[in-house]
C-alpha cells in the first residue's frame, strides 16, 4: 500500500483530495488539525505518532521531525541499501507529501504582532519535509498547491504522474524560499539599522499572469508581482485580448505619468505611446481632458495606451 502524508494549514480541498487518494488505494497519515478534518469527514487517517511511535511535544512543536518520516521520504527505491535501512529500523516508504505552511505572511500583516507570536507562525517541520520530499521527487510526490490536487489525482489515475514530478519538486522549492524571505524580510524590519540597510535582500515574486509575448512577437513572457494587491498587479482587465509585455511597459509609463496629479480635484489624462507620453493634460471633465491630451499630438496617439 502507498502512503501519503497531509499536513496542512492551508485545508482547501484536502478532504476531497484525502478521498481521492484513498480511492487510489493510498494510506493517509497526517497531523492535528488536518487529521481532525479528514477524520471529520469520514476518512480512515493514520496518526502521524502512530508511525513514529513517539508522542507529539510541546504543543505540536515537534512531531514530524522524526526518522520514520524522514527516511521513509529520502529512501531512494532503486536503492537496495536504502530499503534495507528502513526494514531493519521497522520503517517504510512515504510516497506522497502535501503540506503547506503555517501562516506567517498573514500573521505578521496584523497590527500589532509581537515577535513572539510571529515566532509561534514559523514552520519549522513543514519545510523540512517539503525539501525531503522534493529532493526526493524521483519517488515522492510533494504537492504544496491545493489548485493542484486535482490535476494530481488525474494523473495518478491515468498512471502519469512522472511527468509532473519535476515541476511540483520545482514549486515546494520555491514555496519553502518564498516562505523564508518572508521570515527574513519582516524580521529585518523590526531592527531599524538592519531595516534602513539589511544583510540580505531576498526578493520574492509571484506570477501575476502569462503574457500574450514579450517585447517582440516571437518572445514569450509573463508578468511577476510583490503583492498581487499593488500596482499594475492591482489592476483587473475588463475587456480585449491578452496583454503583452509592452501593453504593461506603456501603462507603466502612463501611470508614472499621472502619479504627479493622484490627488489634484480635476481629471488628467496621459497618452502614451512606445513608453513616452505624447500627451498629458487636466482639465474639468474627463472629456475635455483627453481631448487636450489628444491635441497635443494626435498622429502619435495612433495606436497608444490612455490613462
Amino acid at each position: 500500500m502507498k502512503r501519503a502524508l497531509l499536513s496542512v494549514s492551508d485545508k482547501r480541498g484536502i478532504v476531497d483530495f484525502g478521498k481521492g487518494l484513498s480511492e487510489q488505494g493510498y494510506e493517509l497519515l497526517s497531523t492535528g488539525g488536518t487529521a481532525k478534518t479528514l477524520r471529520d469527514a469520514g476518512l480512515e487517517v493514520t496518526s502521524v505518532s502512530d508511525v513514529t511511535r513517539h508522542p507529539e511535544m510541546m504543543g505540536g512543536r515537534v512531531k514530524t521531525l522524526h526518522p520514520a518520516i524522514h527516511a521513509g521520504l529520502l529512501a531512494r527505491r532503486d536503492r537496495k541499501d536504502d530499503l534495507a535501512a528502513l526494514a531493519e529500523h521497522g520503517y517504510a516508504p512515504i510516497d506522497l507529501v502535501a503540506v503547506n505552511l503555517y501562516p506567517f505572511r498573514e500573521t505578521v500583516a496584523q497590527e500589532g504582532v509581537t515577535i513572539d507570536e510571529a515566532m509561534e507562525q514559523v514552520d519549522i517541520g513543514g519545510p523540512s519535509m517539503l525539501r525531503s520530499a522534493a529532493k526526493n521527487h524521483k519517488d515522492v510526490l510533494v504537492v504544496v498547491d491545493p489548485a493542484d490536487y486535482e490535476g494530481v489525482l488525474a494523473a495518478l489515475q491515468s498512471g502519469d504522474a512522472d511527468a509532473m514530478r519535476r515541476g511540483l519538486a520545482a514549486k515546494a522549492f520555491g514555496h519553502v524560499s518564498s516562505y523564508d524571505a518572508a521570515i527574513t524580510a519582516w524580521l529585518g524590519s523590526q531592527d531599524q539599522e538592519a531595516a534602513a540597510f539589511p544583510e540580505t535582500l531576498a526578493p520574492v515574486l509571484h506570477r501575476v499572469q502569462s503574457l500574450r509575448y514579450g517585447e517582440n512577437p516571437d518572445q514569450r513572457a509573463a508578468f511577476y508581482g510583490f503583492d498581487a494587491n499593488a500596482g499594475l498587479a492591482a489592476l483587473a482587465q475588463l475587456q480585449g485580448k491578452e496583454l503583452s509585455y509592452n501593453n504593461l511597459l506603456d501603462l507603466d509609463g502612463a501611470l508614472l505619468s499621472l502619479s504627479p496629479f493622484a490627488r489634484s480635484p480635476r481629471p488628467a489624462v496621459c497618452i502614451v505611446k512606445h513608453t513616452t507620453p505624447c500627451g498629458l493634460a487636466v482639465a474639468d471633465t474627463l472629456v475635455h481632458a483627453y481631448e487636450r491630451a489628444l491635441a497635443t499630438d494626435s498622429t502619435s496617439a495612433f495606436g497608444s495606451v490612455i490613462a
